[in-house]
């Protein structure tokens, strides 16, 4: 019962109590019933069979003729609705006041009969397979004048009227006994609702101040202990509730702040374990739950930091320090804080400040790499420049052949150099933010412009005797929303690439196709193609898979940045599929212009 409520329970011993003491005393009443009745109807018989046992004596002791005994008994039992049965001493029955003798079964065995013949008064209570019923037997030996035993007198009751009386009271005992337990079951809830309504009540409070709705109180007027608890929860709930509106205000700062942090935060113990994260360190070192309570070598892995931890302990000195991590497969690099927090004790804890200048370190490797890129790249046609010229400028005679030779180089190096300034002004212009949102879209046919730039690459094609072809006349693409000049100039770079590394007569397919609200436009070529390590470099700055034979196709290097830098600009996609002398596709997606109200970017 220990998982029932405790009014349950007091309603349960109630009902165990009542209906135990109820069947306790019908039983005790029908005991009683029976054995008065039986003890009654026991007297009686014993009466009437010594009655009998002094008629049948003279007939036994040959004074009167046996014969005529049965009848004799029939006429005696015809005013009583007792049985008589005379029975000789060697079981035969001689008369029976309702059978006929001489087809009656030898009554020896009987033990009434058995225990009269021995010379004692017996009872016996079994079930008549003659009357098919129970029956009360009661027999009495039958003395002679010499003392000696002539037979036995056996009279018998049916026990129908002591069955049905028995039942009937049984009945009424099990009617009284449901009646009780319904009416005891409305007092006992009605009692065990009155005494545990406080309790529960109390409950009920605990529950909500254990959920923290500590405004909830308690009126409870019982006069005794329980109303002296109510006022103690009372005033509990009252004191927490101000202990606890003072800690979620103060938690509710430091949260607050700590979430808002760009900085990853960790508490550590005086061992090195961590026990605390903010949300930014959790999401920079995918920190789980499980994690916290762990050794920080464990859970970071980084030696410089455990033994800057260490030396802060021991020292009671803050450090800074610079850590180069590979969080979530990529190199960060961190500038950590480690702060002691000190008590009267010592170090109890060590706080640490991840700084993220992963950005910052990428953008001065970026600034750095490409003005190395830059600077080669344009040192080598000034060079070229500056040597022609001063041959040319020199006093050794030169004659005007090689003149007009070294004046053509001079021109197509600064020609270079100007292609190369007006690639690195386009990628200046598209990265400031505020310039690209000033750009204006609209809806681009892009049949249209295809065919403008296929028309203007058509001498090219011809001259290296290219083979082109096209599906996009026929799909009839539908038009995207962008800027136009800039998704020319797209395909342009993406042609000129194509042309620049396909042999003469090789072969361009350009194929159009739209799926998902996005135009794919796919340009296969059968050039030289793409080693495998060089496809995730190919939109990298100044990245040449061949360099040499790039500078000699009038190439800077910057021709696919721009392209990756426009196709971002217009939430476009690019993908390279090659193969060394198999040819190269170049795949771009951009999105389609299913709506009419878009506004400048």
């Amino acid at each position: 019962m220990a998982h029932l409520s405790i009014r349950n329970r007091l309603l349960s011993v109630f009902l165990v109590l009542i209906t135990l003491t109820i069947a306790a005393l019908g039983s005790y009443f029908l005991w009683y019933f029976h054995r008065y009745n039986i003890s009654n109807l026991t007297t009686h018989l014993v009466t009437h069979a010594h009655i009998t046992e002094q008629f049948v004596r003279e007939y036994l002791g040959g004074i009167y003729d046996r014969h005529s005994l049965d009848n004799k008994i029939k006429e005696i039992s015809t005013s009583t609705a007792i049985r008589i049965t005379v029975i000789e001493t060697d079981g035969t029955v001689l008369a029976d006041s309702w059978e006929n003798p001489s087809s009656m079964d030898n009554h020896r065995t009987r033990p009434e009969v058995s225990s009269a013949l021995t010379g004692h008064q017996d009872t016996a209570t079994r079930y008549s397979s003659t009357l098919q019923q129970n029956a009360l037997y009661v027999a009495v030996p039958v003395f002679d004048a010499t003392n000696q035993i002539r037979g036995v007198v056996r009279v018998s009751s049916t026990l129908t009227a002591v069955d049905a009386g028995f039942a009937e009271i049984r009945s009424a005992i099990f009617t009284a006994l449901f009646l009780t337990l319904c009416l005891a079951s409305l007092i006992s809830l009605r009692l065990a609702r009155q005494f545990t309504a406080p309790l529960e009540s109390m409950t009920r409070l605990a529950k909500e101040i254990g959920a923290g709705h500590l405004e909830q109180r308690l009126h409870i007027r019982t006069g005794d202990e329980l109303e002296v608890l109510a006022h103690t929860l009372n005033n509990l709930a009252s004191n927490l509730d101000d202990t606890l509106a003072e800690i979620k205000e103060e938690k509710s700062k430091l949260e607050l702040i700590l979430s808002h942090m760009d900085n990853g935060l960790f508490l550590l113990d005086r061992q090195g374990r961590i026990t605390n994260a903010n949300r930014k360190a959790k999401e920079l070192f995918n920190l789980k739950a499980s994690m916290l309570g762990q050794h920080n070598l464990t859970v970071l892995g980084y030696n410089q930091f455990d033994v800057a931890l260490r030396k802060v302990v021991a020292e009671h000195c803050s450090l800074t320090l610079d850590l180069r991590t590979s969080a979530k497969d990529a190199n960060r690099f961190f500038q950590i804080f480690l702060g002691p927090i000190e008590s009267e004790k010592g170090v109890q804890a060590v706080l640490a400040v991840f700084h993220d200048i992963t950005a910052l370190k990428e953008l001065q490797e970026r600034q750095a790499e490409f003005i190395n890129n830059a600077s080669h790249e344009l040192a080598t046609p000034l060079t070229s420049i500056k040597g022609f010229a001063e041959t040319l400028l020199s006093d050794d005679p030169i004659d005007a052949a090689l003149q007009q030779k070294f004046v053509r180089i001079i021109f197509s190096e600064a020609e270079r150099m100007q292609r190369l300034v007006q690639d690195l002004l386009q990628l200046a212009r598209l990265q400031p933010e505020e310039y690209r949102k000033q750009v204006s879209f609209q809806n681009i046919e892009m049949t249209d412009l295809l065919h403008e730039v296929i028309q203007e690459f058509a001498p090219r094609f011809a001259k290296k005797e290219l083979h082109f072809s096209s599906n996009c006349a026929e799909v009839s693409p539908s038009p995207v929303w962008g800027h136009g000049d800039y998704l020319k100039q797209v395909l342009i770079n993406l042609l000129d690439n194509a042309c620049k590394y396909t042999p003469s007569g090789g072969r361009l397919t350009l194929h159009c196709s739209q799926a998902n609200e996005r135009l794919y436009i796919a340009l296969k070529d059968s050039g030289i193609g793409i080693q495998q390590q060089h496809l995730p470099l190919l939109l990298d700055r100044f990245y040449r898979v061949d360099k040499s034979r790039s500078r000699q196709e009038g190439g800077t290097g910057l021709g696919l940045s721009i392209v990756k830098f426009i196709l971002d600009l217009h939430d476009g996609t690019i993908d390279f599929v090659s193969k060394p002398d198999e040819g190269t596709t170049v795949t771009i997606s951009l999105p389609l212009a299913t709506k009419q109200d878009h506004t400048a970017i």
